[in-house]
């Protein structure tokens, strides 16, 4: 019976369609519980289906480059998924028109640090010259931050957690801070989470209101270009790259 059950589970590894259809169904169960909790800042649907995700391929024994052929489509999808995020930014137009200088001002501030804090924290740590190439880009949207990483010599699969990990953190710590400020603007809430928290933060932006996720869109796309830029200077400056 295991045999067959084993010999069952390796013809499924074989079809592209298997992974595709495991990650959807665990967000889609991950979604419903994060509704039903009330939106509960440590049931980010994003947070548990890593969990689920991970626990599930190391119960079956499937190496994570497996994993990763066969969800290879919906990677393809964050490309396109990103810039659809301007559609909602674009009924935003008139008042982005009226505030761009201190959202430029936050822009550059919040981009310089979070890519010299990532330098200076892992450094401290004793960590390799790779695995700081790989942490610079970290606050970027998923596709720039694996793109600069490659270009740079660090390594994207490295990235690739370091920026969900980011943006898990920004999502569950970014709304409880500005509360704490009282600081209650849907603009700034919005950019702050795309700027901080990317993609992961635009997600749960979007779910709070139109403006917030219009914003938090444009904190997404801009960091991502402003990291894109800034990372090689940055590294050029203390001579890693």
């Amino acid at each position: 019976m295991t045999d067959a059950l084993m010999s069952l589970w390796s013809g499924l590894q074989a079809s592209p369609l298997l992974w595709v259809t495991v990650t959807t169904v665990i967000y889609l169960l991950a979604l419903m519980l994060y509704k039903r909790s009330g939106s509960h800042p440590f049931l980010l649907p994003v947070l548990t289906s890593v969990v689920a995700i991970v626990g599930l391929l190391v119960l079956t024994g499937t190496p994570f480059q497996s994993y990763e052929a066969g969800t290879r489509f919906m990677s393809f999808l964050i490309g396109p998924a990103t810039v659809a995020l301007a559609v909602p930014l674009y009924s935003q137009l008139t008042r982005l028109k009226s505030i761009w200088k201190p959202l430029a001002v936050a822009l550059v501030v919040g981009c310089f640090t979070a890519i010299f804090s990532a330098l200076g924290i892992a450094w401290l740590f004793g960590a390799s010259t790779e695995t700081l190439l790989s942490l610079a880009p970290k606050s970027a949207t998923m596709p720039i931050a694996m793109e600069v990483a490659q270009l740079t010599g660090g390594l994207p699969s490295f990235t690739t957690v370091a920026v969900a990990i980011t943006g898990i953190a920004g999502a569950i710590i970014t709304g409880p801070i500005l509360r704490i400020l009282n600081i209650s603007d849907p603009v700034i809430h919005g950019f702050t989470k795309g700027l901080s928290a990317h993609a992961i933060g635009t997600a749960k932006a979007i779910q709070v209101g139109e403006t917030n996720g219009a914003f938090s869109a444009l904190g997404l796309c801009l960091n991502g270009i402003a990291t894109a830029l800034a990372v090689p200077l940055v590294l050029k400056l203390f001579g890693l790259f």
